[in-house]
């Protein structure tokens, strides 16, 4: 029998890797777009769970625009931690289970090794302050929810650093890439994969288990942003790959601080349930591949 699941978001890289594999692990997947369930509105995403009655809920949209947040602190906090929070009290209420995605922002990145589920939080930020509240809300109101950690989440879909970095490349611009931030690329596909593989273990399993609760998901291997531009040259563009000069975080001001050491621990998540996640380089591979595969059907 399937899952049967209710997703919060159409649009996004995660959303958009869990509509294409959730036939294959067997989960029938109802997906909301904002026009049908719009995070600004608490109550009314709350009424969707409740129309819906799922198995599980997946929420797989959230406000991003770390800058943006700054200076749109309410709207971040109402998208961010109010809905979450609304929609983990409907799932408590309908006994669904509740998957919720937050960020390695909730850390200051003062940490010198990777940051464990149960080390002190301290945003930089605004984004990061809402997200933190929002893992609190859901993870108070919902016995059965399980928070998802992840960083630096790249697909062949939409907007995110991979696709940015070629294109750049492709204009023959000379390019420089901040190499003072650490952290750990994370597949979407690989992200979706996973929690979708997850999927009856949850629906099926009561309060108290490990798990729910926090959990790290990103895969192996650390890097910068300047190590992560480079490896996407050598997998995409092999000897014409470009140099990549270095910039400091402190060169580039940007109206929201970002932490110099996101690198989240994900060994917890791996002994809960039984997985080796692989590294970013081949993860990005298969991102790199498909794009290239996108290009030549188009040509």
């Amino acid at each position: 029998m399937s899952v049967r699941a209710l997703m919060f978001g159409t649009t996004g890289q995660l959303a958009r890797e869990v509509l294409r594999q959730a036939d294959a692990h067997h989960v029938k997947l109802t997906a909301l777009s904002r026009a049908e369930a719009d995070l600004s509105d608490p109550e009314a995403c709350a009424r969707r769970v409740a129309e819906h009655r799922p198995d599980l809920v997946i929420l797989a949209a959230a406000y991003t625009a770390v800058d943006l947040a700054e200076t749109e602190g309410v709207l971040a906090r109402r998208v961010n931690a109010e809905s979450p929070g609304a929609i983990a009290r409907a799932c408590a209420s309908a006994g669904a289970a509740l998957v919720h995605f937050s960020t390695d922002y909730v850390f200051d990145g003062a940490k010198t090794s990777p940051y464990a589920i149960d080390d002190s939080t301290h945003p930089l930020n605004a984004y990061g302050e809402t997200k933190l509240e929002g893992e609190r809300k859901v993870l108070d109101a919902c016995p059965r929810a399980v928070v998802i950690r992840t960083s630096w989440v790249v697909s062949a879909h939409g907007k995110n650093f991979v696709k940015t970095m070629l294109r750049l490349a492709a204009q023959g611009q000379p390019l420089k890439v901040v190499d003072d931030q650490f952290g750990r690329p994370t597949s979407a596909a690989d992200l979706a994969g996973f929690m979708l593989a997850q999927a009856r273990r949850w629906t099926e399993a009561s309060c108290g288990d490990p798990a729910f609760g926090l959990h790290h998901f990103a895969n192996a291997g650390e890097t910068s942003w300047r190590g992560f531009a480079q490896g996407i040259f050598d997998l995409a563009l092999g000897p014409q790959a470009p140099d990549v000069g270095g910039q400091k975080t402190a060169d580039r001001p940007s109206p929201a601080t970002r932490p110099l050491r996101g690198v989240l621990d994900t060994r917890h998540t791996e002994a809960t349930f039984g997985i080796q996640i692989r590294p970013w380089r081949e993860a990005v591979a298969e991102i790199v591949a498909e794009l290239q595969s996108q290009e030549a059907q188009s040509a």
